[in-house]
Order: structure tokens, then sequence, then C-alpha cells
């Protein structure tokens, strides 16, 4: 008498070899299914024995299926682009973000030894003149906390798990990212509030003007101790952060509620469309998967540039110029400072205690 383990696997050999004479016509549970998986059909053979090999191709090619249910996005098995989202997000991307931000500070700290703080020629006179009122105040100073916060959680994100998580350890580490990630949602709001802010009380200023190209073929005196071209309330460098912060904000903001609400916005594909009129050939039929990583990596990439454009500027407000950031500090200037950076608008401004301003 053969055990009862013996007995079936007697009973598998013929079944299978049964199966095999018969071009899997018996179909006896798993053995049938694991024939059928080596034989390269369908699982389950419910297709036959030949092997489906266009069918599986298009799966892989993320080919969309239909399905009963109201999501779509069901329907698709296997999205092959995830491979090359990650691909750029941990590559190319993480590391020349990484490389861009170190590079400005390495210039800044050269250009710092070389030149060092640029100092009030004449000398603080003691006497002020008002340069920005507390709404303009309030509206710089809420730009830059959401903007800091929103950066440093945003920095967490691409690059915590190889700086912080060593330090700190995986259960400090998550709870810190979790609060990172409602703080991101939420603070972005406010940074958007402000960008509307200064839009609308600095707009006017930030018009190009003939003056500005005398002040960019001088570098703004930045280079040359002595050198100052006219400028008004704002010269041309300020002009030029003003657009890369507004710009750049507001198409950040973009994909970020559409990151925040995934699946609800196709920008890209509408986009890309417009692009290729100019040749570019970009793919104009995208997936709502593909539609939210590249909202995810167009992101990832204006968050590192702002970053490391408000790097140079937060230099040049702080160490980099002396009494510039007395500007939003107290909101007050020295009349010596207001003259040498701003003369054209110093000559008009009034005295602090009137509040007078271009």
């Amino acid at each position: 008498m053969l055990p009862k383990r013996s007995f079936a696997a007697a009973v598998a050999i013929v079944v299978l070899l049964v199966s095999m004479v018969y071009g899997g016509t018996i179909a006896i549970g798993p053995v049938n299914q694991a024939f059928a998986q080596t034989a390269g059909s369908v699982p389950g053979n419910t297709l036959g024995n030949s092997s489906d090999a266009e069918i599986w191709r298009a799966i892989r090619q993320g080919q969309q299926g239909n399905v009963s249910i109201q999501d779509r996005k069901a329907g698709i098995l296997i999205q092959s682009e995830g491979d090359n989202w990650r691909a750029w997000r941990n590559g190319p991307l993480s590391l020349y973000g990484a490389w861009a931000m170190l590079g400005v500070i390495a210039l800044l700290a050269l250009f710092f030894l070389v030149r060092g703080r640029i100092r009030i020629d004449a000398g603080p006179s003691g006497r002020l003149i008002e340069r920005f009122n507390n709404p303009e105040r309030f509206a710089h100073w809420l730009l830059a906390t959401s903007f800091i916060i929103l950066a440093l959680t945003g920095l967490n994100l691409m690059y915590g798990r190889y700086v912080i998580l060593p330090i700190v350890g995986p259960e400090f580490f998550s709870a810190l990212t979790q609060l990172g990630k409602y703080a991101h949602n939420y603070v972005g709001f406010a940074f958007m509030l402000a960008l509307v802010m200064i839009l609308v009380l600095w707009i006017r200023h930030n018009i190009p003007n003939r003056h500005d190209v005398v002040w960019l073929a001088k570098a703004g005196g930045m280079f040359k101790k002595g050198v100052h071209p006219p400028a008004k309330k704002f010269n041309a460098g300020q002009k030029i952060l003003f657009w890369l912060i507004l710009l750049g904000g507001a198409s950040i903001s973009v994909s970020g509620i559409a990151l925040m609400f995934p699946f609800e916005f196709e920008m890209f594909a509408g986009t890309f469309a417009v692009l290729n009129v100019f040749g570019f050939g970009l793919p104009t039929e995208l997936t709502p998967m593909q539609e939210m990583q590249y909202s995810q990596l167009w992101h990832a990439l204006m968050g590192l540039f702002l970053i490391a454009v408000v790097i140079g500027h937060i230099y040049i407000g702080t160490i980099g110029m002396e009494g510039a950031f007395d500007a939003m500090g107290s909101g007050k200037v020295d009349s010596n400072w207001a003259k040498e950076h701003h003369s054209l608008w110093a000559a008009e401004a009034k005295p602090s205690e009137s509040g007078g301003d271009d």
C-alpha cells in the first residue's frame, strides 16, 4: 500500500503525462496551470497552448485594457514609464540639483573672498529713507518664510534618506518626513498668496527700462568699488530676480496643485503640443500616470532651480552688501546707501518720517 503522499504524487505525474499527450485538454487544478505557465501561454490556459507574445508585449508597453470599474487607470497592468521616472529623479535630477546648489554656494564664497562685503562708499549718513512699507514687508516675509519651509521639506524628500536618515534613525526620520509632508502641502497655499501679493505690489516697479541696460553693462557695480549705475526702486538684477521668482513660483505652484490632487489635471499633453509647433517632437498622448510623473519631475526641477536662485538673493541681502538687510528688516535704509544703489529712486523719495515711495 503506497503512502498517501506517494499516491498523490503518482496521480499528479499521470495527470501531467496525459495532459502532455492530449495537449492540455485535461485541467486539474494547479497541475494544469503550472503546465500552462511553462508552456508559455496565459496562466490558466484560457487561450489554449499557443504563446501570446503580442498580448504580453502590449501589456509591458503600458497598453490600457478594458475594465468594468470606473477607474480606467486599472486597465494598465504594467506602467513601464515608472522606470524612466525613477531613473531621472534619482539620477540626473538629484545629482545635478545637488551640484547646482553647492556650486552657487561655492561661487558666492569665492566672490566674498575676492570682493568682500560691498560697503557704503560714502559711509552711513544717519539719515533714513523708508524703502518698503508694512504691506510690502509682510508680503516679502510671507513669501520668504513659506519658501524656506517648502524648500527644506522638499529637500528632505529628495535627499533626506541619504543625509538625515543615517543620522536620526528610521523612526524619527519617518515622523519628520510625515510632518514635513503636511507642512509642505498646507504652507504651499501661503506661498501662492504671497506670490499674488508681490505681483500686485511690485509689478509696476519691475517693468524693464533704459536704465537697466546701463546697470547690466556695468554689472551693477558688483565687481568694482565706487561704480554705482543709476536705478529706480528696483535695479535690473532685482527685476530679473522678481520675474524668476514670480514665473518660477507660478509654475511650481501649478505642478504642486496637480500633485496634491492627483489625476485631476492634464497639463503636459497640451503643453507638449504647443512646444511641438517649434519642432520639439514631444509626446502628446499621455496617460494620467505619465501626467503625474511629469508633474513630479517638473516640480522637483523648478524647486531646485529656485533654491539655487534664492541662495544668491539671501547672500546679497545679508552678508553680501552693507545696509541691504535694513530694507526688509526695518523697512528703512540709509540715505547714502539709497543714493549709491538706487539713485533715481532716492532722488524722488521722501524722508522716512513721511514714508514716501516711488
